[in-house]
């Protein structure tokens, strides 16, 4: 099981347009893909959202560490865009009896990576995050 993990890192590290459809050997035909902006379901529906990652140009993902349990794996990783651009998550991946993946989970900040980024948005969400915040 271990060895399925490991190729689902690899895929992850080497991610580019042409390698899309190696994903279906690694992940069950009903995976579920979530992250802050997609939550689907099936082979067809995650490389369509990992397609458009690269319609704004070049991302690259570096797993920086895992933990594994009996049900389900984590990877911490850094994602690099082509422009400098980076930032770090989580993945909680749940593995099917046969070690293939049934869900891959991300777990990253959208309102600080993304959303504070864009100008009249980026604004309003400092501010609330600003208020929000313990002061000490």
């Amino acid at each position: 099981m271990s060895d399925r993990l490991d190729d689902y890192i690899t895929y992850f590290e080497r991610l580019s347009p042409d390698r899309l459809d190696d994903l279906d050997a690694l992940v069950m035909p009903d995976v579920r893909f979530k992250d802050p902006f997609n939550d689907v379901h099936g082979a067809v529906a995650m490389k369509k959202a990992l397609a458009m990652a690269f319609e704004h140009g070049t991302p690259r993902f570096e797993v920086i560490d895992r933990a594994r349990g009996e049900r389900a794996a984590y990877l911490l990783w850094r994602y690099v865009h082509g422009t400098g651009f980076a930032f770090e998550g989580m993945t909680e991946i749940r593995l099917a009896p046969d070690g293939r993946i049934a869900e891959h989970i991300d777990h990253w900040d959208s309102g600080s990576v993304l959303y504070a980024h864009v100008p009249v948005l980026g604004w309003f969400v400092r501010l609330v995050r600003d208020r929000l915040k313990v002061r000490g």
